[in-house]
């Protein structure tokens, strides 16, 4: 080949290459840029930001908002993360039909749908993870980011070689250090993602919250599953919940103790350094398993992969699947009936503090009409009443 033809091949793959650099980054900066709107209910007497709570947080991409639905009558609060790890998308969907719907009589509920907002806005590298998933709806369908577990590195970088929790001490994978749940209590000079669960912590003990209910998803794969994991202070709770849940919703939901051992989780740490209650819902995801097929948006929202199946049938899953698969519907479900019971069995032992709470759907109701009759369209509502996350 001659020198030109070489130049002219050399000058062919830089314009290839910056023509996919131009669409690649023109997808990661829509992504990124994605605006999720929450359509106030009623209910929500107020909408205040994480900053509020830890100035240190102000002005960073996780001065979240938080939904504040109040009762006329005093009682108990209860706060509701969504989240935590965005790639659980049930757990954030959860919140938007709380922030979207309830109405509260009594107490206050706290809803936080983007409790690490930077890790809405990237996906797992080398996970091959949609950017974002449609949730049909009866007026269209409305547009989430899909998220990864950890913060984004474009927020928070670089990484250490061992991270050292804050105050344990304990050694942890150096990526965690931008892992919203092993990163609790959190401290006020740390890192974003450690800022982040120090203003949660000063929310807790401002607002003086009775329970805080951390939402999850997890892989068939992983034994903590289909659980409500709690600290030492809500072990009653949660196993009169799973008890009275397991036999009247149509699902099975089992409960384990939070180890005294492993740090920087929610459900130890909330509970070790503040006044709070704190349990941690688990609901199934194929969508995380190691031996899924295509990680696409049909296998997010429908939770049906064959692969996932055959390792059932081998014995190397925790929780049941069968052709129907874990439909996102199904996910939310689970976590709308857990709450209301949580709502409930507290309220009943704990009258001055109780948290009573309406139009909050549960499991059977959701399966039947699906995620998106309860969303509401944003183009159809006073701007004044629309957030966005």
């Amino acid at each position: 080949m001659s020198v030109h033809g070489l130049h002219i091949r050399k000058c062919s793959f830089v314009i290839l290459g910056a023509i996919l650099m131009a669409f690649a980054g023109t997808s990661f900066y829509n992504s990124r840029h994605l605006r999720e709107p929450v359509v106030l209910s009623p209910g929500v007497t107020q909408v205040k930001k994480l900053s509020d709570y830890f100035p240190g947080i102000k002005g960073t991409i996780n001065d979240s908002n938080i939904y504040i639905l109040e009762g006329t009558e005093p009682g108990g609060t209860i706060l509701i993360l969504g989240g935590s790890h965005p790639e659980e998308p049930a757990s954030r969907l959860t919140t938007w039909i709380l922030a979207e719907n309830a109405a509260v009589e009594q107490g206050r509920l706290l809803v936080v749908p983007s409790a690490n907002r930077s890790a809405t806005t990237v996906t797992r590298l080398g996970g091959a993870y949609p950017p974002d998933f449609t949730i049909p709806t009866p007026w269209g369908g409305q547009k989430f980011r899909m998220g990864d577990r950890w913060s984004n590195p474009l927020d928070q970088w670089p990484d250490p070689e061992v991270y050292i929790h804050y105050p344990s001490r304990q050694e942890l994978a150096y990526v965690d250090i931008r892992n919203l749940n092993r990163t609790w209590p959190g401290r006020a000079n740390g890192t974003l993602t450690e800022k982040t669960c120090y203003a949660m912590t000063q929310l807790i003990q401002k607002e003086n919250v009775d329970i805080v209910i951390d939402l999850h998803e997890a892989e068939l794969q992983y034994p903590v599953i289909s659980t409500i994991v709690a600290h030492q202070k809500g072990e009653d709770l949660a196993a009169l919940v799973s008890m009275m849940i397991s036999g009247s919703e149509g699902f099975d939901i089992g409960m384990e103790y939070s180890p005294k051992a492993l740090h920087g989780l929610s459900h130890r740490e909330i509970g070790d350094h503040t006044q709070a209650i704190s349990l941690l819902l688990e609901a199934p995801e194929p969508f995380l398993d190691a031996t899924r097929g295509r990680t696409d948006r049909a296998l997010l929202l429908e939770g049906k992969d064959e692969f996932v199946l055959r390792a059932g049938k081998h014995g190397l899953l925790f929780e049941k699947m069968d052709e129907d698969g874990w439909p996102i519907d199904i996910r939310v479900g689970r976590h709308c009936s857990t709450i209301i019971y949580i709502l409930e069995l507290w309220s009943e032992e704990n009258p001055e503090k109780a948290v009573v709470a309406r139009k909050i759907p549960r499991y059977a109701e959701v399966k039947e009409k699906g995620v998106g009759f309860f969303l509401r369209d944003p183009t159809k509502e006073d701007p004044k009443n629309v957030y966005f996350e």
